[in-house]
């Protein structure tokens, strides 16, 4: 007799379990729109890059902001750099998973791209593009990946 009144019991727990369906929760906060890249992008804490006449490394500073780092080509990274820009910020660039870390120095806007979609496979991964307080494009240099 306690056989299959456990086994009734059991049987309706598990049909209440299988059609159980699990409601959102209602929340009263609006909803926050980040303007971070996409979760599936990982941006690299730090990176450096090499481009035709710089190594540039960037680091991500414990305020969230950014720092430059500039060196001749041919020179050590371990070497004191000759150019270093602070509160860089990092901008995404649609909703592709494309960004860019965005520096400004004495006028100078520095934009180093980080290109995961682009048009051709042959693409470099970076572009250092560097522009005067006209906005003209004085430096446009692809760059390869050194350590990230």
């Amino acid at each position: 007799m306690i056989k299959p009144i456990l086994l009734g019991a059991f049987c309706i727990t598990q049909f209440s379990l299988a059609y159980a369906a699990e409601k959102p929760a209602i929340t009263t906060q609006p909803l926050h729109l980040s303007n971070e890249v996409q979760p599936f992008q990982k941006v690299p804490k730090t990176v450096i890059i090499k481009t035709k006449k710089f190594k540039i490394r960037i680091d991500k500073q414990p305020n969230g902001k950014y720092l430059y780092q500039s060196w001749a080509a041919n020179a050590k990274i371990t070497s004191k750099p000759s150019m270093i820009i602070s509160d860089g910020e990092l901008i995404p660039d649609g909703s592709g998973g494309n960004y860019y870390f965005s520096f400004v120095n004495e006028g100078y806007s520095y934009q180093v791209w980080r290109n995961y979609l682009t048009d051709s496979a042959s693409k470099a991964p970076y572009t250092l593009v560097v522009s005067d307080e006209n906005d003209r494009e004085v430096v446009r240099q692809d760059a390869v990946v050194v350590k990230q």
